[in-house]
C-alpha cells in the first residue's frame, strides 16, 4: 500500500482535535462493546472471494484465517491477527488508511509479526454499500486492499463522499483491476451486496456500531489513532501471544 500525500485544512484539524480529546471515551466504549464479542452466536460473514472460512478451534469466529481471503493482508502464520470494520464512505477511516496504516504495514505486517483482516460495512446509506460491493468486486481480481487504499485516498477531508457508479469504475482502474468489464459486472451481482448486508449485521451483532474499529488478541480499538496508540496496542497484544 502507498501512503497519500494530504494537506490538512484548519477545519480538518479541529476535528482531528476532537477526536482525540474523546480518545478515552472511545477507548472505553471499544472495551465495552468487545465484551458481545465473546457471547455473540451469530453466523460468520463471507469474505470477497464468497468464502466461509474454517477457523481454528482457538480463535474467535470473527478471525477468518483463510490463506486465500483477498480481504486480508500478511502471513497467514502471523502470531496476531488485527481485524478491522471500515466503511469506504467513514472520514475517519479515511484518517486512518492514509495517515496510520502504511506505518503498521511497514513495521508490523511486512515484518510478519500481524496479519489485517478487513471487515466493510455500510453505515452510511446506499452508497456504502455501493462502495463495499466494488471493493468486493476489486477483490476478485485480487485489488480489494489496493481499491481501499484508493478510495480512501480520494476521500474529502470531513463529510460522507457520494460513490456513483462512474466513481467506482475509475477508482477499480486506478488501483489496477485489470478486468474492468467483468468489475462492472460483478458490480451488479446480487451475492456480493448480500455479503455486505451480513458483515454489516454481524458487526452490528458484536457490538460494532461505529468505525474504524478494531480488535487484536480480544482487545478493541476505537476510532483513527496516531501510529504511536497502534504501537502501544499492537506491542501489547503481541506480548501476551507469546506468553
Amino acid at each position: 500500500m502507498s501512503r497519500a500525500e494530504t494537506v490538512p485544512c484548519k477545519k480538518y484539524r479541529r476535528l482531528q482535535m476532537l477526536m482525540f480529546s474523546l480518545l478515552g471515551v472511545s477507548i472505553f466504549l471499544a472495551i465495552a462493546l468487545f465484551a458481545q464479542f465473546t457471547t455473540q452466536g451469530a453466523s460468520k460473514p463471507t469474505n470477497a472471494a464468497g468464502q466461509t472460512a474454517t477457523t481454528a478451534p482457538t480463535q474467535p469466529d470473527y478471525i477468518r484465517n483463510d490463506a486465500d481471503d483477498p480481504m486480508a493482508i500478511g502471513d497467514i502464520d502471523a502470531p496476531l491477527v488485527l481485524v478491522e470494520w471500515t466503511d469506504m464512505r467513514c472520514p475517519f477511516c479515511a484518517v486512518y488508511s492514509r495517515d496510520t496504516l502504511p506505518e503498521v504495514v511497514t513495521e508490523y505486517v511486512d515484518s510478519g509479526q500481524v496479519r489485517i483482516e478487513v471487515n466493510d460495512v455500510s453505515f452510511f446509506g446506499e452508497d456504502s454499500t455501493a462502495a463495499a460491493v466494488a471493493a468486493r468486486a476489486a477483490g476478485r481480481q485480487g485489488k480489494y486492499a489496493e481499491f481501499l487504499t484508493t478510495v480512501y485516498a480520494n476521500a474529502p477531508e470531513d463529510g460522507h463522499p457520494d460513490m456513483p457508479r462512474e466513481k467506482l469504475i475509475g477508482f477499480a482502474k486506478s488501483a489496477g483491476v485489470a478486468d474492468l468489464d467483468q468489475f462492472e459486472s460483478d458490480l451488479d451481482d446480487p451475492t456480493l451486496a448480500e455479503e455486505v448486508a451480513q458483515s454489516t449485521t454481524y458487526a452490528q451483532q458484536l457490538g460494532v456500531n461505529s468505525v474504524p474499529f478494531f480488535v487484536a488478541d480480544g482487545t478493541a480499538l476505537s476510532g483513527a489513532q496516531p501510529i504511536e496508540n497502534f504501537r502501544q496496542f499492537l506491542d501489547s497484544a503481541l506480548a501476551n501471544t507469546q506468553k
